[in-house]
């Protein structure tokens, strides 16, 4: 069962978020819009926290917010251990090296920090859960994205397929809705 959300989105609020545009509607409404996706699907508590906080601290995409990572104790303590880490994870970590790990089926998965270089270690279990956050965080926003939906769309696939079924069913829901490539005459 979900607990009360009031806590977490006051604090949200507390740091001006509302204010803050993000891909054609307020940064607020994505969290909670990533975070109420992930429950609609039965993502578990921690999972679900994590998307609500999935950019707190500013992603290689999004630099329109960035929590100070010295506030992490305090986060930690708002949403719980696990949800914070996912979501530091999601933040700091270089796509494209993340992206590379996609395919590999044991771990550990390094991925790369992109602001300090450092490599970031997760267990499969980790790195899956990390992709499914990614993962949902992308389809809460791409009918809304400039970047359009063949934006690292094979790459998306693979956190679906990585994430489980339920996430392969939310990737299908959304990506049906993805216009098809006009035909031209030959």
């Amino acid at each position: 069962m979900q607990s009360n959300l009031k806590p977490l989105t006051d604090f949200l609020v507390g740091l001006g978020i509302e204010a803050v545009l993000h891909t054609g509607k307020n940064y607020l409404a994505h969290l909670t819009g990533v975070h109420q996706l992930m429950r609609s699907y039965g993502l578990d508590h921690e999972l679900c926290r994590a998307g609500l906080f999935h950019s707190i601290y500013g992603t290689q995409q999004f630099q329109g917010f960035k929590l100070e990572l010295q506030r992490r104790p305090e986060l930690e303590s708002l949403i719980d251990p696990r949800a914070e880490r996912l979501a530091f994870w999601n933040c700091l970590m270089d796509r494209s090296s993340f992206d590379g790990l996609l395919a590999q089926a044991d771990g550990p998965y390094l991925v790369r920090n992109r602001e300090t270089g450092e490599i970031m270690s997760l267990t499969r279990g980790e790195f899956d859960d990390l992709a499914c956050v990614h993962l949902f965080d992308w389809l809460e926003q791409v009918r809304r994205s400039s970047l359009g939906w063949g934006y690292r769309r094979a790459a998306y696939q693979r956190m679906a397929e990585r994430a489980g079924t339920t996430a392969q069913r939310a990737y299908e829901a959304v990506f049906s809705m993805a216009p098809t490539p006009p035909q031209h005459d030959r």
